[in-house]
């Protein structure tokens, strides 16, 4: 990513703009850390308890029933935020394969083509999550497909 700074006596305030073809991942989180955002702690409900994840802990995210529910390798969590907060914070490692689910890209078993040109993606704690076609594209060329 190339950067440009430009200083100004006009500029009443810094602003910056982002030039880029398609929003990323990565660009949500350099645009999240020139609004001031840091990379928040990542918390799960557990019957009342707030219970502090690693970005390495968490399998997938994923949205059932309007909530957003924290995959990890034995537990689920509540995450009390939405998908696009989940995928701004957790950042690079992390990919969205449909609508309704983000998973960790470290923690894929495997891919298994199904009917109807989808794939199924069971991760190694046993959760599986269907790729929608939409998202198809970026996750083969991730595997070099």
């Amino acid at each position: 990513m190339k950067v440009e700074i430009m200083l100004t006596d006009a500029a009443k305030e810094p602003y910056a703009v982002i030039y880029a073809s398609e929003i990323t991942p990565s660009i949500r989180h350099v645009a999240g850390l020139i609004e001031g955002e840091t990379q928040g702690v990542i918390t799960g409900l557990d019957n009342g308890r707030i219970v502090v994840l690693r970005p390495d802990e968490i399998y997938m995210v994923r949205i059932e029933d309007g909530r957003t529910i924290v995959y990890t390798e034995s537990k689920q969590y509540d995450g009390g935020k939405r998908l696009y907060e989940f995928e701004t914070m957790l950042g690079e490692g992390f990919m969205k394969i449909s609508k309704s689910a983000l998973i960790n890209l470290h923690r894929i078993a495997c891919v298994e083509p199904t009917l109807g040109g989808l794939m199924l993606l069971v991760l190694k704690n046993g959760c599986k999550e269907y790729i929608s076609r939409k998202y198809l594209p970026s996750f083969k060329k991730y595997l070099g497909l």
